[in-house]
């Protein structure tokens, strides 16, 4: 077993560590490794227009993704589970998984019908490619959810807040978002990471002064090697820091050994 995962940990690291390599590689043609010695790839990408461009639609995108599902997840994770009937609550469960489900040239192809008609033109602007990100993101933001609701067991909490007094605006906002808040700060970061990543559903819906930076990112390809790998590395930086970010408000959030299950 030890044997197997350092295989698999060494199939994962390679491609890594090429990568890296051939950011800091002068010439890379035909070759194992890259030859030479050079940081200029990355003072080249920093000073390409269209890469900052890109580097900074990505970030809007993902910042308005993350205030949207945060919108529309919490209180539709709550319906979902305050639903009364296990029939509504496993159709709706159904519902908001289905972007899962369906690859992402689906929906692009499904928004480039319906988008791209006379009556709704609105194909390649950006509020339609944050439209996207929303839908392909949403539904790991609400399985968070509606886990850590059933972990919490929010009825009893909420039964007992009412059994005092407390009116609906006072349980959600003393009780239901407060008990959510590491679900939540768990489930934006994986959204964060998703929409910053997300290539398919971008490349088909965003327009030329739109495109996200992983779009722009795959043309690089088509050029000089060095500096697809540094455009690369930097979008894995990206990704570690979504990691880490994670990974810290988990731990800064306090334990819930106390919680009722």
């Amino acid at each position: 077993m030890p044997i197997v995962t350092a295989l698999y940990l060494l199939y994962l690291a390679a491609p890594i560590a090429l990568l890296a390599i051939g950011s800091v590689g002068q010439s890379w043609t035909n070759s194992l490794l890259p030859s030479g010695l050079t940081a200029g790839w990355y003072g080249q990408l920093w000073s390409d227009a269209s890469f900052r461009r890109a580097f900074t639609v990505s970030l809007t995108v993902c910042a308005a993704t993350c205030a949207v599902t945060a919108l529309i997840g919490v209180p539709l994770a709550y319906a979902i589970y305050g639903a009364s009937r296990r029939g509504v609550r496993a159709a709706a469960r159904v519902l908001f998984l289905l972007p899962v489900a369906a690859p992402p040239l689906v929906l692009g192809f499904g928004f480039i019908l319906v988008f791209s008609s006379d009556s709704l033109p609105f194909l390649g602007s950006g509020w339609l490619l944050v439209a996207g990100h929303v839908v392909s993101t949403l539904p790991y933001l609400m399985q968070a959810l509606v886990a850590d609701m059933r972990h919490l067991d929010l009825v009893t909490l909420e039964t007992a807040a009412e059994s005092l007094g407390a009116g609906f605006r006072q349980r959600l906002f003393g009780i239901v978002i407060p008990s959510l808040r590491q679900s939540l700060s768990s489930g934006l970061i994986m959204v964060a990471a998703l929409s910053i990543g997300e290539f398919q559903l971008s490349n088909l819906i965003a327009g030329f002064l739109s495109r996200p930076y992983p779009v722009v990112l795959l043309q690089a390809f088509y050029g000089a090697t060095g500096f697809a790998c540094a455009g690369t590395m930097l979008l894995l930086l990206l990704a570690v820091l979504s990691a880490l970010a994670s990974a810290s408000a988990g731990r800064g959030l306090p334990s819930r050994k106390g919680t009722p299950s």
